[in-house]
């Protein structure tokens, strides 16, 4: 199999392409005078009549349906704000146009037509056709079924054909797209500064993730897809901006699941002068206000779920969250004890965390974690696995660090930020010593970063937002696919089938909709 085998070309199609330019017919013209959008003549002929306007539009869309009878034709076409029905007649049209269009226009054609409006018997609001034009002629065939398409694969993998037949996935990108325009603004009117920092880093570093790599031929050096934006973003404020974000696309080479995408977005978030209860109060208004402009409330449905919004929200640190979900103190039970309690209730990776701090996170992760469904911050984290933020004020082998966690995923995470450059050099040095060890999450030490916070960065709170969960809660999707226009998926491998190569089931790349193909 090649790659053309892939292709959803018909034949029929193709050779209606050709008859047409034979007749010469322009099949791919460059433009058109598009005067009204669907949505537009919805609105202006809102008090239409059966009688036909005295005001002409001019408008175009992809053909959804087309009905014939006789001499007269009913269509169905959609742009980006709609759907409109079209009349279109014999005796308007002339017999070669009529004749053009019922024999050569189909079903996924682009067109554009000039018209009427009038509302039929039935009380649909109708072009009265004067005129049409092709302007993209499909060649491959829109799946069948009216109410749109349906199979999962080909939606992740096609989301064109996706977007073209629901409206359920066009509304939940157009939501996407407002959702990150309203936090740009929201942050904007609270005077942060937008930055864009590498997405190429020599030395990748902000988080504890398994990074991407890439050769740069000219520099003779490996370079890393960033897993953060964060030490970049820091320099900043090391350099005089007190306050700064970025919308940041990053690259984590982890699993894929519903919450998990090696490709995500995120915005991280630093103001000078300010510290991890700030970052709360801050994350708290976001989310907020966010879910009242684009769902209308603070109170929405996930999963059918009831969440609210409302601030203030519950905070509860660490520790109280184990003895809440988990039953211990994990501060008063011996290292042996840890490991016997993680063994009893077959916690992942007890047989390896030495220390109190790692059993804490481990058992808040196995037992709080997905108990936490109405939004709640998680502060005051161990040291361990905190390297990048400053050490508690008040409570030894603890860090002021925060996560807040919705219908148990993982929101946001943030810290009052570590400017000592010496403890931050140890931190990561002690980072770096792990992965040498073969710890492939840990992080790289920045000497460069060490040494920008060598000339001073001002106290500073920070928070990191995942735009992608963020999306699918207040688009109420479960799985990070859905909000994702193009999610990572696997390179589709032809598997032998006696003397046949074939594509695996449910992962048809040509046009098909519920196993059917073309």
């Amino acid at each position: 199999m090649n790659d053309t085998d892939n292709l959803c070309f018909e034949r029929s199609k193709i050779d209606k392409i050709q008859d047409l330019r034979e007749r010469g017919v322009t099949v791919y013209p460059y433009s058109f005078d598009r005067k009204d959008t669907i949505e537009a003549i919805k609105a202006r002929f809102d008090d239409a009549t059966h009688e036909k306007s005295e005001d002409a539009v001019s408008t175009a869309g992809r053909i959804y349906i087309i009905r014939h009878h006789g001499k007269t034709i009913f269509a169905d076409i959609g742009d980006a704000t709609g759907k409109i029905q079209l009349y279109i007649r014999k005796n308007d049209l002339g017999e070669e146009k009529f004749n053009l269009f019922k024999d050569y226009f189909d079903n996924g054609d682009i067109i554009g037509v000039t018209g009427h409006v009038f509302r039929t018997k039935m009380g649909e609001l109708t072009v009265w056709v004067d005129d049409i034009v092709l302007l993209t002629k499909s060649v491959c065939a829109l799946p069948e079924k009216f109410h749109g398409l349906k199979n999962v694969e080909t939606r992740y993998r096609q989301r064109y054909i996706d977007l073209i037949m629901n409206e359920e996935s066009r509304e939940t990108f157009r939501t996407r797209s407002r959702i990150i325009s309203r936090l740009r603004t929201f942050l904007l009117d609270r005077d942060f500064l937008e930055f864009e920092t590498p997405t190429l880093q020599p030395i990748y570093g902000g988080a504890n993730a398994r990074p991407f790599t890439t050769y740069h031929n000219y520099l003779e050096q490996k370079l890393y897809l960033r897993i953060a934006p964060e030490l970049y973003l820091k320099r900043l404020l090391v350099g005089g901006f007190d306050k700064v974000f970025e919308i940041a696309k990053n690259f984590r080479n982890e699993d894929i699941d519903t919450n998990h995408n090696p490709e995500f977005s995120m915005v991280e978030i630093y103001e000078a002068y300010r510290d991890y209860n700030d970052m709360m109060d801050l994350t708290e208004a976001i989310f907020s206000e966010l879910a009242g402009e684009i769902c209308g409330s603070t109170e929405i449905l996930f999963e059918e779920t009831p969440l609210s919004f409302e601030r203030p929200w519950k905070r509860m640190s660490m520790d109280e969250a184990v003895r809440e979900y988990a039953g211990i103190s994990v501060r008063d039970l011996s290292i042996d004890e840890l490991r016997e309690f993680g063994r009893k209730h077959n916690v992942e990776g007890y047989e390896e965390a030495t220390t109190w701090g790692e059993f804490l996170v481990l058992f808040f992760e196995h037992f709080a974690e997905k108990q936490l469904i109405q939004p709640t911050f998680i502060y005051d984290f161990p040291l361990e696995n905190s390297p990048l933020a400053k050490k508690h004020r008040e409570h030894e082998g603890l860090t002021e660090r925060f996560e807040l966690f919705i219908y148990g995923m993982e929101m946001a995470n943030g810290f009052s930020e570590l400017n000592d450059p010496l403890d931050q050099k140890a931190r990561l040095e002690l980072q770096d010593a792990k992965r040498r060890r073969g710890d492939l999450e840990a992080q790289m030490i920045d000497y460069d970063f060490i040494n920008a916070l060598g000339y001073g960065m001002p106290p500073t709170g920070g928070v990191g937002i995942g735009i992608d969960r963020l999306v699918m809660l207040l688009t109420n999707k479960n799985s990070i696919k859905e909000v994702l226009l193009f999610p990572q998926m696997k390179t589709l491998q032809p598997r032998e089938k006696g003397n046949e190569s074939e594509i695996g089931q449910g992962d048809l790349p040509v046009c098909e909709d519920e196993g059917k193909t073309a």
